[in-house]
């Protein structure tokens, strides 16, 4: 390790390396799918797929049509995929429409037709396609609901499958008989398939009582109709074996471990020994923090299960029970208890960030832990714990100045997590 490093910025360019390596104009041409004798028809959802479909059309020689939906603010030009922006994480009318028209676009295609399908995260609240029975206005009441319940993202999705006319298979059912190739950049811990926008291409295992089940033990209140629906299987999804899905292939181009595994290349470019934890953490956000406490305890005080000085790498998606009224953010909660459980370590600095760099539904990525973050906080009367009991951590961080605000970053594999373990009494 240099003499002359500089913790923070060894923390940034750790982030930096694992968002640049899931960019979509890195990994679209690599996977691009053969020409088809027909047509080409190109759909798809997610915070990245404006990013894709620019990526796509720009090494895509044949002819070209298309439409995607992405978030307010990840739209980039493209010249003959049209691109939609829509409300994220609670769904929104422009998202339904586009949804209603990728429907139809596919529809009475034949065998020598392709539909290439962009996904990536952010896709299941940007294609809310109600079956009918059950309103918008219904759908986005649920979805607040079981944003803030603490769910995680597979029973959320779950839920999402079987409210949908698009997905669980129901895309690419629509499309046969022609083929069907998904480009999915993965956010979801596990790379499932099934939790990728809620995966409208693939075919879904789950079933309407399983839907059911989570609504119940969240206690989610469903309208009458509603409720009938999902007893009765009646917005059951398309189950393996299909024959529609018989021409549907799925690529992931993208992945969580991908991007870490860049951050690792990152952290030992500087001199110090990275760590990869896991790319697929789960839980309460306050929960993975005190684990994470504990294992930074292990490396100080023991060199286990690597000697400092070291990055701790971790992805996944936590999740935050709601019950405060704060700007929320399940990276900078994380961060903030970690933070909290080690107290002022000197040796100890941490970031936390959404790669798309949008933490919660606020316009940051996450935020930076200092040795001294807690003695400034006092210094300017901010009690952190507070903060944390009211989930308002991105309000404690844009306090002190060390809110991490990128941007749209134009693709989305999840939670992004780097703490630097120095040599003790390294100031």
């Amino acid at each position: 390790m240099t003499a002359d490093l500089n913790p923070a910025a060894l923390l940034l360019e750790a982030f930096r390396a694992a968002v640049a390596a899931a960019s979509p104009a890195v990994r679209v041409p690599e996977f691009l799918p053969d020409p088809p004798p027909g047509r080409t028809i190109v759909v798809g959802a997610g915070k990245a797929s404006a990013a894709m479909a620019q990526a796509f059309e720009r090494h895509w020689t044949g002819g070209l049509a298309g439409l995607v939906v992405t978030a307010t603010g990840h739209a980039v030009p493209c010249q003959r995929i049209e691109v939609v922006e829509s409300s994220h994480p609670v769904p929104g009318e422009e998202g339904r429409l586009a949804a209603e028209r990728m429907l139809e676009m596919v529809s009475g295609l034949g065998r020598d037709d392709l539909v290439v399908c962009l996904l990536s995260g952010g896709g299941s609240a940007l294609l809310p396609l109600p079956p009918p029975g059950l309103t918008l206005h219904e759908k986005q009441s649920i979805t607040r609901t079981l944003l803030r319940s603490g769910a995680t993202i597979a029973e959320i999705n779950c839920v999402r499958r079987h409210l949908s006319r698009i997905k669980g298979g129901r895309l690419a059912a629509a499309c046969a008989p022609a083929r069907v190739v998904t480009l999915a950049i993965s956010d979801v811990p596990g790379d499932d398939p099934i939790d990728i926008a809620s995966g409208p291409t693939v075919a879904d295992p789950g079933s309407c009582d399983d839907a059911l089940a989570v609504l119940d033990r969240i206690g989610v209140g469903v309208s009458p109709q509603t409720a009938r629906a999902l007893r009765s299987g009646a917005w059951e999804s398309v189950k393996p074996g299909d024959p529609r899905l018989a021409r549907a292939q799925y690529r992931a181009i993208a992945t969580p471990m991908q991007s870490l595994e860049a951050a690792a290349v990152a952290v030992r470019a500087a001199g110090v020994q990275p760590w990869i934890i896991s790319d697929r953490l789960e839980g309460e956000a306050r929960d993975v923090a005190s684990g994470m406490a504990g294992l930074v305890d292990q490396v100080i005080a023991g060199g286990r299960p690597v000697r400092p000085p070291c990055v701790l790498l971790s992805g996944g998606e936590t999740t935050v029970t709601v019950r405060g009224s704060g700007r929320g953010g399940r990276n900078v909660e994380f961060l903030l208890a970690l933070g909290l459980a080690l107290g002022a370590r000197r040796s100890v600095r941490a970031l936390a960030a959404d790669t798309d760099g949008v933490d919660g539904l606020e316009p940051v990525a996450g935020a930076l832990w200092h040795p001294d973050t807690l003695a400034r906080a006092a210094a300017l009367g901010l009690d952190a714990r507070r903060f944390l009991d009211a989930n308002d951590a991105h309000t404690f961080f844009a306090s002190l100045g060390d809110s991490l605000v990128t941007g749209p970053t134009l693709t989305n594999v999840n939670d992004f997590r780097a703490i630097l373990v120095l040599e003790d009494g390294r100031p």
